[in-house]
């Protein structure tokens, strides 16, 4: 679960930054990919270190 909610806000906030510097809908569709992939991988990384410490 600590994966999909930075994945969905990464979307969100890359479109939202695309969109606030004028950019079309690929440029949005771009941003939010971006940032979908980099927010998941952090998210990603807490979850390991979380699930690590537990164990």
């Amino acid at each position: 679960m600590l994966v999909i909610l930075p994945i969905i806000s990464g979307v969100v906030l890359g479109a939202y930054r695309a969109k606030k510097r004028g950019g079309n809908t690929l440029d949005m569709l771009q941003y939010g990919a971006a940032y979908g992939i980099i927010f998941g991988l952090v998210g990603l990384a807490i979850t390991i270190i979380a699930h690590r410490m537990l164990s």
